[in-house]
């Protein structure tokens, strides 16, 4: 297929955009630095600065990663209405570009829209599932946002596929590279309580499912994107610093935490027991189920 993909460049999609080469696609990437864009991706890549650049290549496909890191900066309001707008913006102009090749006869097939685990809020025990409610809060409000401008892609005929994705996994990016340095220093640990879950996935899991849910035409709607076995944050600190041979009690306290990062210590200090049940119905299959194999394979031992 001709798939266009934005966010192509990010810490997911570069090995995204590889795989899709490997297998045969045809890769139309959005970025709104194409010169940089071209060094880090395959050489197949076709890359543009805009959405609409690609109307006349008919995208039979699309893959929206997009969006301004939601960890990278404190959450001023003004970081928020940037966070909101990198991905409402670009779902938006995505939408457009359905309806205008719809009319034209030739609608892509699929969207596969980004989203977060943080559309669930703070869930505290509760076992999360695609059917779960969600708790109000901003981390939610954004991942809604950002859901209803994807499905708007539905009325031009297209099926739209939601990824609520966990913390994906691997040394070279990520939460776990920020992770790494202090607790091979011996002074990591846990947030908080560390009572609060931490849904997970591996890179490799991460770029395989999206490969699957773009190719299943009989899947649509919300997917959570994270292994069938989530831990808390307390288990998370134990089980890395024991990969590292290095202690984990270097506790973060809650209100340190608040005090640096304002509102956006809610990451860290709240989650949800997120489970993929639909992934699982549909019979996808991880090579990395648990945090011992994840973290095997990434740390070597």
């Amino acid at each position: 297929m001709r798939i266009l993909v934005t966010g192509g460049t990010g810490f997911v999609g570069r090995p995204l955009c590889q795989r899709l080469v490997e297998a045969g696609h045809e890769l139309l990437v959005v970025s709104r630095s194409p010169a940089g864009a071209r060094e880090v991706l395959p050489a197949q890549a076709r890359v543009e600065a805009s959405v609409m650049a690609f109307a006349e290549a008919r995208p039979e496909a699309i893959i929206n990663l997009a969006g301004e890191s939601i960890a990278g900066k404190r959450w001023s309001e003004a970081q928020k209405d940037r966070m909101v707008a990198s991905r409402v913006d670009i779902t938006r102009e995505l939408v457009t570009l359905c309806g205008q090749l719809a009319e034209a006869g030739a609608a892509p097939r699929v969207m596969v829209s980004g989203s977060a685990m943080g559309y669930y809020g703070d869930q505290g025990d509760t076992r999360v599932t695609e059917e779960t409610p969600p708790h109000d809060e901003f981390a939610h409000r954004l991942c809604e946002r950002w859901e209803q401008e994807a499905r708007a892609a539905e009325a031009h005929g297209v099926r739209v596929v939601l990824v609520r994705t966990g913390l994906v996994l691997e040394k070279d990016g990520g939460t776990l590279a920020k992770m790494l340095a202090p607790f091979k220093l011996g002074l990591g640990g846990p947030f908080g309580s560390g009572r609060q879950y931490m849904p997970w996935i591996h890179q490799a899991d991460m770029v395989a499912l999206l490969a699957f849910l773009l190719e299943r035409e009989d899947l649509s709607g919300p997917f959570n994107a994270s292994a069938p076995h989530p831990v808390t944050n307390a288990e998370f600190s134990a089980t890395l610093a024991r990969h590292l041979r290095r202690p984990a009690f270097m506790a973060v306290p809650a209100g340190v935490l608040k005090v640096g990062l304002g509102e956006m210590a809610n990451l860290l200090l709240t989650g949800a027991d997120m489970r993929p049940a639909r992934l699982e119905a549909a019979d996808f299959r991880f090579e990395y189920p648990t945090l011992d194999q994840a973290l095997t394979a990434i740390l070597g031992r």
